[in-house]
């Protein structure tokens, strides 16, 4: 009988195949333990053995953003870099285990068809099968060509960033569902239950505590025979529109017991009700306080369409639409339903349907601030953003973020930690585009114009970033920020906000829990009475952000806590307010160093301009000055004068947050705003720290407080008509939609150009701080100088 040694070809082979097949178990082994650690479910738990859930692979949708896909096409949430490369470098492990078996096999199935070859086939043979071989380790390039692969470059792909972002430190992991799982998330369920709700009763009790002085006053001004709301601004307006309000309500009851002439009269009244632009409403009489965006635009003559949007991990969140019924008919139920998550695809671009004796209007998405939806957007009748864009020619899409008022996924259930494991980068990276995206396909336009309030303008503060998405830029021609939220306000500083920081991210998890962030609050908003939870509501939300009522219509402000909160969950939340990001920094894109840093280095600049040039002064000196004004620590002193004197001898533009990507910059910051702080914002965009930003407009409203740049009775003057103009300033298909109304004169916007060897230091136009309807061109050494 014919023996093989070691040294034969055949027992080479052999002993090869006998390598492959263990490598090939051993990395499918490893590639399913950790395909089960990300699964929806764990397979074990299928009894029918369906595998349709089972995590798959790792897909990166930004490199720190990673979503799990499932065997059946689903997504998963993500989960931390470490273990997205991991399933993917065990899938590449396995794939290639596979391809070597699969050549082997090959290889010997050619030997023995060549067994009775001469020696020089075998050669030839050898040589195929080594340019088989060597085919691993090549790619064909678009042009054809055959290249080597660089072990260097699939290692660095294996490997997670090796630098985590301080400011967006990595989520927690939770598995499937099993029995640890299970009993530590009915801990934190219970412990948190009771822990929050004693936050939130002793947030409440102080609420109502510091209400009691004002409540005195009022009655003693009321005793001495003193109106009470003398001092508000607009009180004699306030009683107007009540008055108004009244008025159309008798004439709704009126209609309706009319039993004769009805045709005549229903005519007569319709008159009486249309507003000037003659909407007339389809919803009056009673003004019951609703959480329905459609009931308050058909109380002023327009209504809303509910879309579904699919995330690209998942999430199914809630898009309105704000149209006239006279010119537009809503689709059916099956056409807004959710589709794939993914984006910006021209095949599914549609226009939608419209009369063909006019233009289409161009759209707008409006996105709204923390633990509220874009109802605030709806809420003061004509007087609301959302209806008063429309009315002046815009076609209105109102986007909410996930989770909302009805938390949904396509995999996931409420209970289930994974729904709740995400944070504002996600609503960025995640929730924006998916909602503009949805807005381009219903649309059929290539670019849309962005509005954004408070958190709203942090989410695309951080998606428009340079490592996040800035390609989502490209599809916005202008991004209004109002009351833009980059930069922490001194209220960040209130004893509440301080113990949250202080707490540790256990203790925090242990307090609020992994799920949605004290869930009481919708168990109070479902169950108290609409005008109980408004006034409760506006106290409790008073208190914890020092704002007033004094420039709202009192008589819709439980309309305008009727929309809030809305779920978000307690990592998002731990974010703003925790010890390791937002409340730390005290900044979304940057450190506390690098921002102090610039700081100082605007001081610096400051006080070599009013020093004479003869620069007789000494910058260290200067910094040192400036360093005892600011700063009585001595490290933390070293440490800024270090990153100031670094940044000095970077170029402007070296610290820069977006590049070329980005769109034009509207800001409307208010100036009496103690939550966020505009005017560094303002600052770092005067000082060309953003060469590839344009400011096509911006403002300060002194007086306005957080919420009155969308609430208070004189915005319609002071932030809607300027945002109306900047949104048509910056169309780039004016040709072809409808021009609107009271934007007849207003010319077109243009870019400027960059300079010659210095493109990277136009800051773009920046409007005056007056908010004047000429706008001046600006470059970043202009505003320095």
């Amino acid at each position: 009988m014919e023996t093989h040694d070691a040294g034969h070809p055949r027992g080479r082979r052999s002993s090869s195949m006998s390598e492959h097949n263990s490598s090939l178990e051993k990395s499918a082994i490893e590639f399913a333990q950790q395909a089960e650690k990300l699964s929806h479910h764990k397979p074990s738990q299928d009894g029918d053995g369906d595998t349709g859930d089972v995590a798959v692979e790792a897909q990166f949708v930004t490199p720190h953003d990673p979503i799990i896909l499932t065997s059946d096409g689903h997504r998963l949430p993500g989960v931390p870099l470490e273990e997205a490369h991991r399933l993917n470098m065990l899938k590449k492990e396995l794939d290639e285990s596979r391809e070597a078996i699969r050549i082997q096999i090959m290889e010997k199935e050619s030997h023995n068809t060549t067994s009775a070859s001469s020696p020089s086939d075998i050669s030839v043979d050898d040589s195929s099968s080594s340019e088989a071989s060597e085919e691993q380790d090549t790619v064909i390039t678009l042009s054809g060509k055959r290249v080597q692969k660089s072990a260097e470059g699939s290692l660095k792909k294996a490997m997670p960033p090796s630098h985590t972002n301080p400011l967006f430190p990595p989520l927690p992991l939770y598995g499937p569902p099993s029995v640890l799982r299970d009993i530590q998330c009915k801990i934190f369920q219970v412990s948190s239950f009771f822990l929050s709700l004693a936050f939130l009763g002793v947030i409440v009790l102080g609420a109502l505590f510091t209400s009691i002085p004002p409540f005195f006053y009022r009655q003693w001004l009321r005793f001495t025979f003193r109106d009470p709301d003398a001092s508000r601004p607009f009180i004699e307006e306030e009683k107007r529109r009540e008055e108004l309000r009244k008025e159309k309500q008798r004439t709704w009851r009126r209609r309706r017991r009319s039993s004769s002439n009805i045709h005549q009269q229903e005519d007569k009244e319709k008159d009486n009700l249309a507003d000037a632009d003659g909407y007339i409403p389809t919803e009056g009489g009673p003004d019951p306080i609703v959480c329905d965006v459609g009931h308050y635009a058909r109380r002023v003559g327009l209504d809303v369409e509910e879309f579904q949007v699919q995330t690209e991990d998942g999430f199914i969140i809630d898009l309105w639409h704000v149209y006239d019924p006279k010119e537009y008919t809503p689709l059916s139920e099956e056409d807004r339903r959710h589709r794939g998550p993914e984006l910006f695809s021209d095949e599914t671009r549609r226009q939608r349907p419209r009369r063909s004796d006019q233009k289409p209007k161009f759209p707008v998405l409006l996105m709204h601030g923390l633990l509220q939806s874009s109802g605030a957007y709806c809420v003061n009748d004509d007087d609301s953003l959302a209806f008063f864009l429309c009315k002046s020619g815009y076609d209105v899409w109102l986007g909410n973020n996930r989770c909302g008022f009805k938390p949904k996924h396509v995999l996931l259930e409420y209970s289930d930690p994974r729904m709740w494991c995400w944070n504002i980068r996600q609503m960025g990276v995640f929730d924006l585009p998916a909602l503009t995206s949805r807005v381009l396909c219903e649309t059929g336009f290539e670019k849309i114009g962005l509005i954004c309030h408070s958190q709203g303008t942090t989410q695309t503060f951080v998606a428009l970033a340079k490592e996040q998405r800035p390609d989502l830029g490209e599809k916005l021609t202008v991004f209004c920020a109002l009351a833009p939220a980059a930069y922490a306000g001194p209220l960040i500083g209130k004893m509440y906000f301080k113990f949250m920081r202080v707490i540790t991210p256990a203790m925090f998890r242990l307090m609020f829990g992994i799920h949605a962030f004290i869930p009481t609050m919708m168990t109070m908003h479902s169950l108290l009475n609409p005008r109980v939870y408004g006034w409760l509501g506006y106290k409790v939300f008073s208190f914890l952000f020092d704002w007033t009522d004094n420039r709202w219509d009192r008589g819709l402000r439980d309309r305008m806590f009727r929309f809030a909160p809305v779920y978000v969950s307690a990592e998002s939340m731990r974010w703003w307010l925790g010890r390791e990001c937002f409340a730390k920094h005290k900044c979304i894109l940057a450190t506390k160093e690098e921002w102090r840093a610039e700081e100082r280095e605007d001081r610096l600049f400051e006080q070599n301009e009013r020093s004479d040039k003869s620069g007789k002064e000494d910058e260290d000196k200067i910094l040192e000055k400036a360093d005892r004004d600011m700063h009585s620590s001595k490290d933390v002193q070293k440490s800024e004068h270090e990153a100031a004197v670094m940044n000095k001898r970077r170029p402007k533009g070296s610290t820069a947050w977006y590049n070329h990507q980005a769109p034009p910059f509207a800001l409307w910051v208010c100036g009496n705003d103690r939550l966020v702080d505009g005017d560094k914002l303002l600052r770092r965009f005067q000082r060309g720290r953003e060469p590839h930003v344009n400011v096509v407009h911006s403002k300060v409203l002194p007086e306005y407080e957080h919420l009155d740049v969308i609430w208070a009775m004189d915005a319609v003057d002071q932030v809607f008509k300027e945002i109306r103009e900047v949104l048509w300033k910056t169309c780039n298909v004016r040709d072809s939609v409808r021009v609107p109304r009271g934007c007849e004169n207003v010319p077109e916007w243009n870019p400027p150009r960059p300079k010659e060897g210095g493109g990277d230091n136009d800051s773009g136009n920046d409007d005056s701080e007056s908010g004047s309807d000429g706008m001046q061109s600006s470059s970043s050494e202009d505003l320095i100088a």
